[in-house]
């Protein structure tokens, strides 16, 4: 795992590819940059963990360029969740609920990843406070299509009496 520059993500990405990411749909270019720039940037190659269960939920991940799989242990077991494509965040409930990670996200294919830290979430709020609440949305929308999802195959792999 590398880090990159935001400079470096905007010669392989426009500002109009990233604004059609879920969690920057409607944000300002300045709040876009800012993000970019305060952020850390992670280039991963396939198969590599963005974080371990266990490990400090004091970030959430967007992804740039790739995809990643959310893999939960659970009694032992590992079992895939998701799979989190471009603009999508993975990590955000464990920074939100301040838990550690209850899983591990591991890169499908080689990717580009951007950490947004609860001190950045913070200086978003600070700075941006409009594009902070649109954020704040296009994460909750986020999370009620995960829970939809996780909803659908928790019926669907339910053992009927």
């Amino acid at each position: 795992m590398k880090t990159i520059t935001a400079e470096d993500i905007h010669t392989r990405l426009p500002q109009e590819k990233i604004r059609q990411g879920s969690l920057f749909g409607a944000l300002t270019d300045d709040c876009i940059n800012f993000i970019l720039e305060q952020g850390r940037i992670l280039e991963l190659a396939s198969g590599e963990k963005v974080f371990n269960a266990g490990d400090s939920g004091n970030a959430f991940y967007v992804v740039l360029e790739g995809s990643l799989s959310f893999v939960k242990l659970h009694d032992g077991k590992r079992y895939n969740t998701r799979d989190i494509g471009f603009g999508e965040e993975v990590g955000f409930v464990a920074m939100i609920a301040l838990h550690n990670h209850a899983g591990y996200a591991v890169a499908n294919c080689d990717s580009r990843v951007l950490e947004i830290s609860s001190d950045l979430f913070a200086r978003v709020h600070e700075n941006y406070p409009f594009d902070f609440g649109i954020i704040t949305l296009n994460l909750a929308r986020d999370m009620a299509r995960n829970i939809r999802k996780l909803s659908n195959a928790l019926v669907e792999n339910a053992i009927k009496y």
